[in-house]
């Protein structure tokens, strides 16, 4: 499934991630590295969070990004790619392994 993306400078976005095993809790489970990994991308690449709500199998967040950068899907890369490195513990990390699913679905508020 291919989405539409709106690059919005200084938008408003909503996202919902999914894990990769529908079923699964790891989200709740494991919900310190998930808010570690957050913390780390956006000391480096800042956001603001205006909302967040995580489920055992998936998350909702709303952002807003800074004046001048629409770049949301780094953002995401980086926290999915940290998250699930962190709890596979040096397993290479590939699509057949990854934690979140690949796409998210996210748009323009």
């Amino acid at each position: 499934m291919r989405y539409r993306r709106v690059n919005v400078e200084c938008g408003t976005y909503f996202f919902t991630v999914n894990l990769a095993e529908r079923k699964s809790t790891l989200l709740v489970d494991t919900i310190t590295t998930l808010r570690e990994m957050i913390r780390m991308v956006n000391t480096k690449n800042p956001f603001q969070i205006d909302a967040m709500m995580v489920l055992p199998d998936h998350l909702h967040a709303v952002w807003t990004l800074p004046p001048g950068d629409c770049d949301y899907s780094t953002r995401w890369m980086l926290i999915k790619a940290g998250f699930s490195m962190r709890i596979l513990k040096g397993e290479q990390l590939n699509k057949s392994n990854a934690l979140l699913e690949a796409e998210y679905e996210g748009g323009d508020q």
